[in-house]
């Protein structure tokens, strides 16, 4: 085999040398860093999640007062450098009720996401590997996720009185549907691959079966529809303490605020719109941190593929 020379360059022409690499190859994203580069929503969803959480855990030393102190002298303030957030009917410090209600909605979104995350995924499970209890447990979804969820939070709430705790199993009921019915749509793809026929074939036992292959693969899903599901939680809550049938009134909430100025929001709008921009946000962050998670576990919608 021959190989072939280069053509020879004539005596007047000369060969230009080759060229510097004036570019730097660029060194590709690894570690945490570049996780959050490749996902900036979990970057902004997050970041706005811990100033939320630093704003409930530190709410005492933020400059606040006791936000139940009542003043009839210093009613309906408009905010000024003396009240940052105005005052309310009673004299109360708006300030001071909205850091202490990030307390309220976080610790009501967070226990329900918990919570319906882990009964549900208890439930998908059974309902969706054991063929035999399906039928049953899945008409019982049907029939609870046939009601909206905030109309059967507060129907729930109405056998009760009025306390977080309270909201919270309320909330809780009304969400496990949700997770539930994913949890087995789940299950029904799983269980009929390869690799669960084959650990059937080798005598194992169902219940190391579904913690070793089928659980696992439950857990991406799942944390994702959490996220919609805190959300969600928070959103309830400030419409039953809205309308009166969430925590006492006497509880520095988000919606307990906003109920509180409802009477006055032509005249005095900032009773409102304080508590409202912060739950605003809240459910924001939580949203896009659930997006930023739906992107990075699903390989198909994964930026870098």
């Amino acid at each position: 085999m021959t190989v072939q020379q280069p053509a020879p360059v004539p005596g007047d022409l000369a060969v230009a040398p080759e060229l510097p690499d004036v570019l730097k190859a660029r060194k590709p994203l690894t570690g945490f860093t570049g996780f959050l580069r490749k996902n900036p929503s979990i970057a902004i969803g997050g970041f706005l999640l811990l100033i939320m959480f630093f704003i409930a855990l530190f709410a005492p030393w933020l400059g606040t007062v006791d936000p139940t102190a009542i003043s009839t002298a210093r009613r309906t303030r408009v905010p000024s450098e003396l009240y940052w957030f105005g005052t309310d009917m009673l004299g109360r410090d708006i300030y001071s009720r909205v850091m202490y209600g990030a307390r309220v909605s976080l610790l009501v979104g967070f226990s329900v996401a918990i919570l319906a995350s882990v009964a549900g995924l208890v439930i998908g499970l059974f309902s969706g590997f054991v063929r035999w209890a399906d039928g049953i447990i899945m008409r019982i979804i049907d029939g609870m996720m046939s009601i909206p969820p905030i109309l059967l939070a507060i129907a729930l709430m109405a056998l009760t009185r009025g306390s977080v705790q309270n909201v919270i199993i309320a909330i809780t009921i009304a969400e496990i549907p949700r997770v539930a019915r994913l949890v087995r749509g789940v299950v029904l793809s799983l269980r009929e691959q390869p690799y669960v026929d084959a650990a059937i074939a080798a005598g194992t036992r169902t219940p190391m079966i579904v913690f070793r292959h089928i659980l696992p693969n439950t857990l991406a899903p799942m944390s994702v529809q959490a996220t919609y599901i805190c959300a969600s939680a928070m959103i309830v809550e400030a419409i039953l303490s809205f309308i009166g049938a969430g925590v006492p009134p006497a509880t520095p909430s988000w919606g307990n605020i906003m109920a509180e100025g409802r009477a006055l929001w032509q005249v005095r709008p900032h009773i409102i719109l304080f508590p409202a921009i912060f739950l605003s946000l809240t459910v924001l962050a939580v949203n896009m941190l659930g997006d930023g998670l739906r992107d990075a576990l699903d390989p198909r919608m994964a930026k870098r593929l």
